[in-house]
């Protein structure tokens, strides 16, 4: 028989938050370090709201601010050969035909090729000193690059460059599942994402000033790889005496801190770190639809207008220190539409909606890039400026697959499988475009219109696939004996006004396999989110 079902208002209004504690296996899981962990700590393990609170508010003046640091410094530092390209990068490196467009494709190249190394380097070793490493690797690697002067060399380290930066983005997206319950991920996602519009300004600020400096032992590109280089070496020493790998080795929390930590993510059915590699998660990833649905729109949206941007500016009359101006407004909008998509996805619960607007408002700013005359220079700036929105969908494809993933294996490969498409489409996306298609850059751009169309119809199938996951899920309940409608405590706010119940209005709690590192399809338990 079903437990009698509770109701949402009752569940928001208890005092006290509870794991569930006579729902626990007895057993300790071998591989979940959560439930290791737990085992550990005597006493009560209930905690009020505000004390949850404050831990949170803990976690996200620590945590948080070294993950916006690491995503600043790796999307400076692949960012920098766009910059870059307006200093004379391909006459100095004499650069020829599609070699510019291969030392923009080379380093997806290389990030393609390490992803699967990254998700068994995750699973194995500790996150924070993982990501400390990589920062460091990856800084010193465009440091070097300054000694570059042709093309053999530069492809050389852009390749060792996105070998070290290929851990980076699937380590965000494991911090932040490990950290954060699922109703507060998509704007931590958000905000790590939005350092992609920061890096914009700040990096063309900081290229308009270097590009100033006048020597005679240096090119322009030189001091630029050089400075971003070491500053990125620097920051890499932060990540390592700083990041805790995990809430149950923080150090900047007591133990009844780390009790509480874990014990709220109970609620996201999706455990936080078991270090041992599953195979039968990885099959279930490869034949799970989901992943290849993510892994459909991050390769839609990945093209070569961020490798070709300032180039595309320069296309429509402006000159090289311009164009570097008219990049702070690119940054600008997207680090407002990333928050913007963040917090419309939150509020509406809806990302594929929220999604397939942003991707039109891109292909509408691609249809002006493609008929405007070149004299409109205004009307021109405004489409690219709209193209740039794209920006808001990666974070929210990134949310989407790390909310609705369970199991430590299956999480760290379907974000690599995410990742690799990332990596694919920009591979590709340089190659839609050459010098050779100087000024209007036709080809490259009507190739990306078509793939802007698909984000959004893609997203839309997205929505109701997850739906139908809810009601399959809602249906196995049933057959055994459960309420077929229970309450997702993973998503509800920090004030209690609303929770997720799936198929109707009131629910009872579902069963306790937070920490049995189960698959999302294997728990009849688990609630898909929009």
């Amino acid at each position: 028989m079903s437990a009698k079902p509770a109701s949402v208002e009752q569940i928001e209004s208890a005092d006290i938050i509870t794991p569930a504690a006579e729902e626990r296996p007895k057993s300790t899981p071998k591989g979940e370090k959560a439930a290791q962990f737990l085992a550990t700590v005597d006493g009560d393990h209930t905690f009020t709201p505000e004390e949850e609170k404050k831990v949170l508010r803990r976690i996200d003046l620590r945590v948080l601010p070294l993950l916006l640091g690491a995503y600043f410094f790796q999307q400076l530092d692949k960012s920098s050969l766009s910059y870059v390209s307006i200093f004379g990068l391909v006459e100095d490196a004499n650069l020829v035909g599609q070699q510019y467009s291969w030392l923009g494709s080379i380093l997806y190249l290389a990030q393609l090729v390490m992803q699967p190394l990254a998700a068994l380097v995750l699973v194995k070793l500790p996150t924070g000193k993982v990501i400390g490493a990589a920062i460091f690797f990856w800084g010193s690697s465009l440091a070097i690059m300054a000694a570059c002067t042709s093309f053999p060399s530069l492809l050389g380290l852009r390749f060792c460059l996105g070998a070290f930066e290929a851990m980076i983005a699937p380590s965000c997206i494991a911090v932040t599942q490990m950290w954060w319950r699922r109703g507060e991920q998509t704007w931590r996602a958000a905000m790590w994402n939005a350092m992609n519009g920061v890096t914009a300004i700040v990096g063309s600020l900081f290229t308009y000033g270097l590009g100033h400096i006048k020597s005679d032992t240096l090119y322009s590109y030189q001091i630029i790889f050089i400075l971003c280089g070491l500053l990125t070496v620097s920051y890499s020493l932060v990540v390592l005496i700083f990041m805790p790998d995990s809430p149950m080795e923080a150090k900047f929390l007591n133990e009844r801190e780390k009790m509480i930590a874990v014990e709220r993510l109970r609620a996201n059915q999706m455990g936080i770190i078991s270090r041992e590699w599953r195979w039968d998660h990885v099959w279930e990833t490869l034949i799970d639809v989901k992943t290849w649905i993510w892994f459909l729109l991050i390769i839609a949206i990945s093209g070569g207008i961020s490798t070709f941007g300032s180039l595309i500016i320069t296309s429509f009359g402006y000159e090289n220190f311009d164009a570097i101006l008219f990049n702070l407004p690119f940054g600008a909008i997207q680090f407002v539409i990333i928050l913007a998509g963040g917090w419309a996805a939150t509020k509406f619960r809806t990302k594929g909606v929220v999604i397939a607007v942003i991707a039109m408002l891109a292909a509408v700013g691609t249809i002006m890039l493609l008929t405007l005359p070149r004299d409109q220079k205004g009307a021109l700036l405004v489409g690219y400026y709209l193209v740039s929105c794209l920006a808001g969908v990666t974070p929210l494809v990134y949310a989407w697959e790390a909310q609705n993933t369970a199991g430590d294996t299956k999480r760290k490969c379907t974000s690599a499988v995410v990742l690799i498409g990332m990596c694919t489409g920009n591979v590709i996306g340089p190659q839609l475009y050459n010098l050779n298609q100087a000024p209007e850059y036709r080809p490259g751009l009507i190739s990306n219109l078509v793939m802007f169309v698909l984000v959004a119809i893609i997203a839309l199938v997205a929505d109701l696939y997850l739906y139908w996951l809810n009601k399959r899920h809602a249906k196995r309940r049933e057959e055994l004996g459960k309420n077929a409608r229970i309450v997702d405590e993973s998503m509800m706010r920090k004030d209690g006004e609303e929770a997720e119940v799936e198929d109707g209005k009131g629910g009872e709690r579902g069963g306790d396999k937070g920490f049995l590192d189960t698959t999302d399809l294997k728990n009849e338990d688990f609630i898909y989110v929009y």
